[in-house]
């Protein structure tokens, strides 16, 4: 009884994933079919507290503890595509919350069923008990091998695990940290929330051999990236 107890909530959920993933591409939030398949692996309510399971796969974001939400469904698809990962890439991750984006992260530049050379995700996360949150959710679900946490200060990047080939930020700072573009790859990019508490913007920074290029996409509206390179 138990088994078959699971196994419907299994379906259930798959369901729902399934649902909610088609809807976004139908809306052009996912328009590749790495972030297709990324956003059907990986299960979102293991992701979210218990309470909240069985809003998984509603379209917006879910409050995880200590003051943090995790994004919307359609505002991860669309970050990362804007991100481009690529199968190999070295990602950092800033605000791992729950573990969410970092795993679908994961699912590209580290993707489960190919053999050649694979990426890694370092995810950095201010508070310790969010951190041991997303570590425990990415060992339930298999990522543990392919994403690495850390608590720190997000706002001054990793420097020990530099340069990185994509940069994806999770919380809004008032400009973008510098510490962060100094680590990024020659052909890197990164995509960050910038702006005051109110008035944010998805910003694009691309680096190359000529210098750094910036510029602003979608408004959004994203808890503050703390830290001495963010909000104080």
């Amino acid at each position: 009884m138990g088994v078959n107890k699971e196994m419907a909530e299994y379906d259930k959920y798959e369901l729902m994933r399934r649902r909610l993933v088609e809807e976004l591409r139908k809306q052009g939030y996912i328009r590749s079919e790495k972030v297709y398949r990324a956003m059907l692996a990986v299960p979102r309510e293991e992701f979210v507290p218990e309470p909240y399971k069985d809003l998984a796969y509603e379209d917006r974001p879910l409050p995880i503890g200590h003051g943090q939400t995790i994004s919307a469904p359609s505002i991860v698809a669309y970050m990362i595509e804007l991100l481009d990962p690529l199968p190999g890439d070295k990602v950092l991750e800033v605000g791992a919350g729950s573990g969410y984006a970092a795993a679908v992260l994961a699912e590209i530049v580290a993707p489960s069923n190919r053999k050649d050379p694979k990426g890694h995700v370092y995810a950095v996360e201010r508070i310790p008990e969010l951190a041991e949150f997303a570590k425990r959710n990415l060992e339930r679900t298999g990522y543990s091998d392919r994403v690495t946490i850390v608590v720190g200060d997000g706002s001054k990047g990793l420097p020990g695990f530099a340069p990185f080939d994509r940069i994806l930020v999770s919380a809004s700072a008032p400009e973008v940290p510098e510490p962060l573009v100094e680590q990024l790859a020659v052909g890197g990019r990164m995509v960050i929330p910038v702006g005051g508490y109110w008035d944010q913007y998805l910003v694009i920074v691309e680096k190359d051999r000529d210098g750094v290029r910036i510029r602003r996409d979608l408004e959004v509206l994203f808890v503050p990236l703390v830290g001495e390179f963010g909000w104080k």
